[in-house]
């Protein structure tokens, strides 16, 4: 699969995750088919697990045991409840403070839906993120972009 379309499943999975009222199997198992790379060929006791987890119907665990299987480097930094809605802030780095941290943060009025949401970012930077060997910077250069040379020469 190319990674524009994996982009696009991503996308698209994003969309239905901010639609999405609450979770049910059917939705979870869509999410685990579009993102979970390590969970199909996984046959140990953590995919046995939430494989458990989601007959039961445990949405909330279901969603922090996909983030612990497929994301081992991401951690919880912050589950919050205001105003109606539940803020899930995803961290590689829980200890920097939150100024300097890069955190995913997403928000519903689901609990389940607001982790949910926040792993599939998760996985959709962390696979942009190890398709190249060398680190590579954002260009954004404005179409009014002109370099200038601002030694002083007198």
């Amino acid at each position: 699969m190319s990674l524009l379309s994996e982009q696009q499943i991503n996308f698209d999975l994003g969309d239905r995750l901010r639609d999405a009222g609450h979770v049910t199997a059917e939705f979870l198992s869509d999410i685990v088919h579009a993102t979970c790379r390590r969970l199909p060929s996984n046959q140990s006791a953590k995919a046995a697990r939430i494989e458990r987890l989601i007959e039961s119907q445990a949405w909330t665990d279901a969603a922090l045991a996909l983030i612990d299987l497929e994301l081992p480097q991401w951690q919880v930094r912050r589950l919050a409840y205001d105003d109606g809605e539940w803020h899930c802030a995803l961290s590689r780095q829980r200890e920097l403070p939150d100024w300097l941290d890069q955190s995913i943060e997403t928000r519903h009025a689901d609990l389940a839906l607001a982790i949910l949401s926040a792993f599939v970012e998760a996985q959709r930077i962390s696979a942009t993120s190890i398709r190249t060997s060398v680190p590579s910077a954002p260009w954004r250069a404005d179409t009014l972009y002109e370099p200038i040379c601002s030694d002083n020469f007198a």
